[in-house]
């Protein structure tokens, strides 16, 4: 059948329409922070966009707090946090999933005391003012240290600081610590020394990690979505472990870690020397039990501080290998 003009025009109008909402089904909203690794080479090249074939709106933020409350209100729908923030938001009832361990934290983050501070040793830090986001894999942390100090939280002066905010109070002089990590840790340890990193809490019991976490409604309408995300952050994961010293060996890598980062490139080698970046076999075993393991462990000890009111009694629903191919 022949179509009039104006039919013509209402049908072209309709197509139209129709492929416009299809590629707003694809747009996808991810927030990431200024963490050192491997796959801000692939953010940085277009290489999720090309591989998820959707148009995706890349969001930076400063803490994971901020990130919980974006996906809560459903402005975001995958995110980059610490196993902390992910803990209280999933015993809050937030509708996420884990379904990647982005890096197991080594000396990615550490507490560093500023030179002429008179924190010499762990005791020193009484009466002292310590910066640290809350409710972040820094503040965890950082309380973590205290108590294997027997150091009482009360008698530190702990401040709650966004990481530039941490930068700026560093450099004026009004802290006399901080727990955190780049590109403010960088700023810290160039007048400061580290008393303790997360790889070593991690050995002493409080292990910390980073993970890429999705909304559960979005997830269950883009599974191949979420699957490609998760294959390309992998597949960087891979290039970096095949040959760490190689991969930072070239200055295009290290220059695009560099800019999504802000992190020194001279820091960079070792910052990601500090940190575990597993495989897609490791991912299998470590989002199972391990990971429930640590999302339980880190409740119990947020509830003991006060930070979450329960522990949930199970938090493996919201931690799932499915999205993980090899």
């Amino acid at each position: 059948m022949k179509l009039n003009t104006p039919l013509r025009l209402l049908a072209a109008l309709s197509l139209a329409g129709a492929s416009f909402f299809a590629q707003a089904a694809n747009d996808v909203t991810v927030a990431y922070q200024t963490t050192v690794d491997p796959a801000k080479v692939a953010q940085a090249d277009g290489v999720y966009e090309k591989a998820t074939d959707a148009k995706i709106n890349w969001r930076k933020f400063d803490n994971g707090a901020d990130i919980i409350a974006a996906i809560a209100s459903g402005d975001v729908q995958i995110g980059y946090l610490g196993s902390s923030p992910l803990t209280a938001a999933i015993t809050r009832g937030v509708p996420v999933e884990t379904f990647l361990v982005a890096t197991q934290i080594g000396g990615a983050e550490a507490l560093v005391a500023r030179n002429g501070s008179g924190i010499n040793s762990p005791q020193d830090l009484v009466g002292k003012k310590v910066a640290v986001p809350f409710v972040s894999t820094g503040h965890y942390s950082l309380l973590a240290a205290l108590k294997h100090w027997n150091i009482d939280p009360s008698k530190v002066t702990i401040l709650n600081l966004a990481p530039p905010a941490i930068i700026a109070a560093w450099k004026r002089g009004d802290i006399d610590a901080t727990y955190v990590w780049d590109p403010a840790l960088g700023v810290a340890k160039d007048s400061g020394k580290a008393l303790i990193t997360s790889g070593e809490l991690g050995k002493l019991g409080a292990p910390t990690f980073d993970a890429w976490i999705v909304r559960k409604d979005y997830a269950a309408k883009h599974p191949e979505i979420v699957k490609e995300f998760a294959k390309v952050t992998l597949d960087a994961y891979a290039d970096y472990n095949k040959d760490p010293k190689a991969w930072v060996a070239n200055p295009s890598n290290v220059a695009k870690v560099e800019k999504l980062s802000g992190a020194k490139a001279a820091d960079i080698p070792g910052l990601l020397e500090g940190n575990v970046y597993p495989v897609a076999a490791e991912q299998k075993v470590l989002l199972g039990a391990p990971t429930t393991k640590a999302l339980t462990d880190t409740a119990a000890f947020l509830k003991e501080q006060g930070k979450v009111d329960a522990v949930l009694p199970d938090y493996a629903p919201s931690v799932t290998a499915q999205f993980v191919t090899q």
